[in-house]
């Protein structure tokens, strides 16, 4: 038994990320200064009412404030409909960020269980399964999103949330399937197997905690990819149904003027670049400190 309690525990404290952000000053520095983004934007979106001065969805003055440049009491303007747009920044931020949370967690998980099922399958379960994401990953994913759109019919948030969802898990399938089937034939794992322990408790148990560093890395870049998705669905009027505000949907509201009204776009493209770039120092931060390869030995 002490012989299987070593390898068990030596597999599982593999780049530790207190140890990792120790070694690389360098990437801890971009990991706090891409959380302290986040967080940011997080609290934002948490406390848009209290920060909002006006209702995101009323139209205070189609004669005097339609298109009104940023100002006192409006501080970035107001858009064609004389809505004011740090309200809807304010709550278009908590609406790409609450769709993109969702998606993340529908596209981890089912992205996790389909490349665990695949991973500790059989080679032929695993090659057919395999084939059916290559043939999912050759279609471009925008296409893929306006035809369901248009197959479903209305769109709405709930349903803009499994859309996005369930066709961002495919990376995130050949990742866990990748790291199972090197993880699987480990001692670690071959002695639970010899202790009777089954298949779902021995990826609980044995290989879950060892994913969860490359799972941190791919969500990162997978609520990345989901935000930009949801702005440009949003921006071709199939996203989030107006008048309910996201990043995108202000940015269309101000498409067609940008060289005169250019603070429609300007500020809700801003906050989807400090996001997208803040999860991108992020991710890369992480896989520099949680890399056990890239660590020095202690």
């Amino acid at each position: 038994m002490a012989t299987t309690a070593e390898p068990l525990e030596e597999v599982a404290r593999v780049a530790p990320p207190a140890r990792g952000l120790r070694a690389r000053p360098s990437a801890r520095r971009r990991v706090v200064v891409a959380l302290g983004v986040l967080a940011f934007m997080v609290a934002l979106a948490l406390l848009a009412d209290v920060l909002s001065p006006y209702d995101p969805d009323a139209q205070l003055s189609l004669e005097r404030l339609a298109g009104h440049p940023p100002s006192l009491l409006h501080p970035m303007g107001n858009d064609p409909y004389s809505r004011d747009i740090l309200s809807r920044v304010l709550h278009g931020t908590r609406v790409s960020l609450g769709v993109a949370a969702l998606a993340l967690a529908v596209a981890m998980g089912v992205g996790t269980a389909y490349g665990a099922l695949a991973g500790m399958a059989g080679d032929r379960v695993d090659a057919l399964l395999m084939r059916l994401v290559d043939a999912l990953l050759s279609i471009p994913r925008v296409l893929l999103l306006i035809m369901l759109v248009a197959l479903w019919g209305q769109i709405t948030v709930p349903r803009l949330v499994v859309f996005l969802g369930l066709t961002s898990w495919f990376g995130v399938s050949r990742l866990v399937r990748g790291e199972v089937r090197a993880l699987r034939e480990r001692e670690f794992v071959l002695a639970a197997r010899a202790l009777g322990a089954g298949g779902p408790a021995i990826f609980r148990r044995h290989l879950l905690p060892n994913l969860a560093t490359p799972l941190l890395v791919s969500a990162t870049l997978v609520v990345r990819t989901v935000i930009l998705l949801e702005a440009g669905l949003s921006f071709f009027g199939y996203g989030v149904p107006q008048p309910t505000a996201s990043w995108g949907s202000i940015i269309r509201d101000g498409a067609d003027q940008v060289a005169t009204h250019w603070w429609i776009t300007v500020f809700p493209g801003l906050a989807i670049v400090l996001t997208v770039l803040a999860l991108d120092a992020l991710g890369d931060g992480l896989r520099e400190a949680l890399d056990p390869r890239q660590l020095p030995r202690p």
